[in-house]
């Protein structure tokens, strides 16, 4: 049994969850966001909010449970509040800057590198080294972020590069004469 299938999704003010079929739907201050349930799980509104069960006790349809809820209590989440990444830039010359709509990063290459924002997410450097990326789609946010990230992550030696806030970087010795 999944627990995380089991607990219902409690219904949150300024949300409306629609079930039409096996198409859910959320709605809220943020935006609206949309999924197609699995054929092996069902979602129904109750009194208690929206509970997810599976169709049958096979080994697909209770992977799918637990999952299908923690994805449409993620999409009532994101429509109320957001989700958001932060990251930190480290070493001497690293920085980043707004160029429109784009992120432009100086990481140490011999050329900047220009990041596209997506359509969806937003983007803001509050600093030169920290990078705030945001939206309702908490998929897309960690996508973004990893992908921001994946240009020049942190190194073991000294940590420069780009890391997550709060993120542990394991540094090693050098080497010794």
């Amino acid at each position: 049994m999944s627990r995380t299938g089991k607990k219902p999704i409690a219904a949150v003010s300024g949300v409306t969850v629609t079930i039409d079929g096996r198409k859910v739907t959320a709605k809220g201050p943020k935006g609206e966001q949309s999924m197609t349930l699995m054929d092996v799980v069902n979602a129904k509104q109750t009194d208690e909010g929206i509970v997810v069960e599976p169709v049958n006790d096979s080994q697909e349809a209770r992977a799918a449970w637990g999952t299908t809820r923690a994805l449409i209590a993620n999409m009532v989440t994101g429509v109320k509040d957001g989700f958001e990444k932060r990251l930190a830039i480290q070493g001497v010359g690293y920085r980043a800057a707004m160029q429109g709509k784009d992120i432009k990063l100086l990481l140490g290459f011999s050329h900047d590198v220009v990041y596209e924002t997506p359509a969806g997410i937003t983007i803001a450097t509050p600093t030169q080294t920290e990078v705030v990326v945001s939206g309702i789609d908490k998929q897309q946010v960690g996508q973004v972020a990893a992908n921001i990230r994946a240009y020049r992550k942190p190194e073991p030696y000294k940590g420069k590069g780009v890391r997550y806030v709060g993120e542990f970087v394991a540094k090693k010795e050098g080497k010794k004469k």
